[in-house]
């Protein structure tokens, strides 16, 4: 497939071709032997520069361009998207009210073009056709799941008309490695292209902090914190009695595969397949036996739990076969012919890595933690193939197969690392578990039951997810426990002394044990998008954002504003 149809297939048009057949928006990162327009010009000004397309910066893009404002967004992959492409998990984690609240309009409208991409550009039987939430991969985890090209294609229609106009400049393969900043303001940003190694400037009157990571913190100076809080600190009732600024969640690498029955596809052995497939993680309470089983502990309870696995997508008795649980294409809802199989992704327990961080950590030290979790998922796949227990007695399943084209990449293997805890800003409001999760609410409230998280007076936007920490570097096991329907304070998006400087993704004021039901797909998204309205908000009033969260009637006209444009700021009653 070549440039043009790439992007066709993309759904762009044309129009955002520039000369020489290299499209507008890839500008600067695909070089075929010619000067690309970024060589020669060095500096970008816009409104708001934005670091990070994941899900949160691409949502802040969107309320930044949709209100008349110019954006440059920079990207380190090649895919904008984030959990929804890059990082493979385009099976979200939803709450059950989302096909009508709990999200912006923009999140829903991203749901209903990804239903009508399946229904116009592919072979949908009829009953699929006319089912009004259709699924592609009826997969348990959400109401919608799919492939994560289909994602990286809706949005780059969503982004269409403003490449076209001039008013959005994209740079891909972009990561920012310097900043200038004068007291509390950030000034410019340096982005170096990771091929070419070519460097540019950003300079605008507001930065987005959007990476996975946090990485503009600790380069414009603003204070963050890392790992777990103490007790002490922030009088949770889950955190522990001494703080670990190195106790981190697990991060992994996602990857595709379908089964083909009667076939072999078996991988080649990965190197550190030995290692994996005898690890016994140690942690407290203790995991039960070895990482590559189908025993894990059940998140809520810590009791051992044993799980299925069918690559044929037949029950698996009581346990959840993991074939269904993250499946984005069920081979049933399309016409014969079109897939060979169901398609599933591998986000399981036993992919977890939490034997190293990849946080304020040495560049040596973090290139070998990126490999082990990649061996690690290789590994599991190769376990699979070849020593998984089958129901007959029989071990492995060589029928499956690794789908590089799913993800995108050679390996096989999601583009960037799925990422559940970054450095997150100290914020002018801290989230604690006393405001979101239910048994610290009753232990605050004094009553029987809580039934409602804290209402915040700057309130932004909703959520819900339950606390979900997964096993951390420090030797944790799962953290799992019921959150209340919740929202997201304005506070908690600004960092206590930077001006110029937001947080839109995870790497909001929340603690360790708070970040485990802020993290997820539609809040991530929910919080990038307030916060570039926020910012269009500011420019329109001359006023800063800490100031329209300080001043009543400009936080009242802020609010209004966000909710003409289909955020809600609470829950219905």
């Amino acid at each position: 497939m070549n440039r043009r149809n790439f992007v066709e297939w993309l759904g762009l048009s044309s129009g955002t071709f520039a000369t020489g057949g290299i499209p507008f928006f890839l500008a600067g990162n695909i070089r075929r032997g010619r000067e690309s327009f970024v060589e020669k010009r060095k500096e970008f000004t816009a409104d708001v520069v934005i670091a990070g397309a994941g899900i949160g910066g691409f949502a802040a893009a969107m309320a930044a361009l949709r209100n008349e404002h110019t954006v440059i967004l920079t990207e380190e992959t090649d895919w904008i998207g984030g959990q929804f492409t890059q990082q493979g998990l385009s099976c979200p984690d939803e709450h059950p009210w989302i096909e009508t609240h709990g999200a912006t309009q923009l999140y829903r409208n991203f749901r209903i073009a990804v239903r009508e991409y399946y229904r116009k550009n592919y072979r949908l039987t009829d009953i699929a056709r006319a089912k009004k939430n259709l699924n592609p991969g009826d997969g348990l985890v959400s109401g919608l799941c799919f492939e994560p090209k289909v994602a990286l294609a809706v949005f780059h229609n969503f982004l269409a008309p403003y490449f076209r106009s001039g008013k959005l400049h994209l740079f891909l393969q972009y990561k920012i490695v310097e900043a200038d900043v004068t007291g509390d303001r950030v000034t410019t940003l340096k982005a170096r292209h990771s091929i070419s190694g070519t460097d540019i400037v950003l300079r605008a009157p507001y930065f987005i902090d959007a990476t996975e990571l946090g990485d503009l913190l600790p380069l414009t100076g603003t204070e963050y914190v890392t790992g777990s809080e103490s007790k002490n600190q922030t009088n949770e009732l889950h955190a522990p009695e001494v703080a670990n600024p190195h106790n981190q969640q697990a991060f992994n690498f996602c990857f595709a595969m379908d089964f083909l029955e009667g076939e072999n596809h078996t991988i080649n052995k990965p190197a550190q397949y030995d290692f994996w497939k005898n690890y016994i993680p140690t942690l407290s309470p203790p995991w039960p036996g070895k990482l590559l089983k189908m025993d894990y502990s059940n998140p809520s309870t810590l009791q051992p739990k044993t799980l299925g696995f069918d690559p044929r997508g037949i029950p698996t008795g009581k346990a959840l076969n993991l074939w269904n649980y993250r499946r984005i294409i069920n081979k049933q809802n399309f016409k014969p012919g079109t897939f060979k199989s169901d398609i599933t992704i591998v986000n399981w327990p036993q992919n977890d890595f939490f034997l190293g961080n990849i946080v304020d950590v040495k560049k040596e030290k973090l290139t070998q933690n990126i490999d082990a979790a990649k061996q690690l998922s290789l590994s599991l796949l190769y376990w699979l193939q070849t020593e998984v227990p089958r129901a007959d007695g029989g071990l492995g399943w060589p029928g499956l197969r690794l789908r590089p084209d799913v993800m995108g990449t050679e390996d096989g293997l999601a583009k960037y690392p799925y990422i559940r805890e970054p450095r997150r800003i100290k914020a002018v409001f801290t989230i604690l578990e006393e405001h979101v999760g239910e048994a610290n609410r009753i232990l605050v409230s004094g009553k029987e039951r809580s039934k409602k998280a804290a209402d915040f007076f700057d309130s932004v936007g909703v959520g819900y997810y339950h606390i979900d920490l997964h096993p951390t570097t420090a030797g944790n096991n799962y953290i799992d426990f019921n959150s209340l329907l919740f929202q997201i304070p304005m506070g908690a998006l600004l960092p206590q002394r930077m001006k110029n400087l937001l947080a839109a993704s995870k790497n909001i004021g929340t603690t360790h044990i708070t970040n485990g039901c802020y993290r997820l797909h539609p809040v991530e998204w929910s919080i990038g998008e307030a916060v570039g309205m926020l910012v269009s908000f500011a420019l329109k009033n001359k006023v800063s954002p800490h100031q329209v969260r300080e001043q009543h009637s400009l936080l009242a006209d802020f609010q209004s504003f966000i909710r003409s444009q289909g955020l809600e700021t609470h829950w219905p009653a």
